[in-house]
């Protein structure tokens, strides 16, 4: 029991150059019985030395002292892209939301978000899923419109890539994805490929931050 316990935890690391937030964070992530801190960094050059292939999740401010944390992330991920990363900080310039997504970061959540809310983006991410705070959304997708033709690409996909995209757009797993749609992880993997292309996009946050606008959109008019 102890053993199955253990492999269940999420090891997640924090990258911040004040210390009173990475000890917030600290306290707030080991009071949760599925999660712990497995090491926590004040500079970029630190954090790309010790959390590849020691952490799962990894909660990373964008400014630090020697490197900016778009370059940290990226690096990471080079060197072990099992590492998922949430972008934790002040500043939710559309630019900056666009940089950590190509950096390869699964989450961009604000300072002002709750602690329920960090808490559940790091079991989120961990899990293969997405979490973008809804300012952060917004401005995402008002860079990624610039892109795009008058007819919205989302109205060409069929109707089991929409619900598809909708589950994604919830930070649904594919293993989570599949067992509501009553699909294996493989098809809904092969579905989620076909809907990025199809919407001109590499990675799923993109995709669900157009999904999130679009339908906001639709209910406006």
């Amino acid at each position: 029991m102890e053993s199955s316990e253990t492999e269940a935890m999420i090891r997640v690391a924090i990258v911040d150059d004040h210390e009173v937030v990475r000890m917030g964070l600290k306290n707030l992530i080991d009071h949760q019985p599925d999660l712990e801190v497995v090491g926590d960094y004040g500079t970029g050059k630190s954090a790309i030395e010790h959390i590849p292939h020691h952490a799962d999740v990894a909660v990373l401010d964008v400014r630090l002292p020697d490197l900016n944390g778009f370059e940290v992330c990226r690096q990471i991920k080079e060197k072990d892209e099992r590492v998922q990363v949430i972008m934790l900080t002040s500043f939710g310039q559309d630019e900056m939301v666009v940089d950590a997504i190509d950096a390869g970061a699964s989450g961009y959540l604000l300072k002002e978000s709750r602690g329920h809310t960090v808490i559940e983006g790091i079991r989120t991410v961990a899990q293969g899923g997405s979490l973008f705070s809804p300012q952060v959304t917004a401005a995402l997708f008002r860079r990624l419109k610039t892109a795009q033709g008058p007819q919205d690409p989302i109205e060409e996909l069929n109707d089991n890539e929409t619900k598809i995209l909708a589950l994604v757009a919830e930070g649904k797993t594919n293993r989570e994805i599949g067992e509501q749609l009553y699909l294996s992880e493989k098809t809904v993997k092969h579905y989620v490929s076909n809907i990025l292309s199809k919407l001109g996009y590499t990675r799923r946050a993109e995709a669900a931050a157009h999904y999130a606008r679009y339908q906001s959109d639709r209910h406006r008019t």
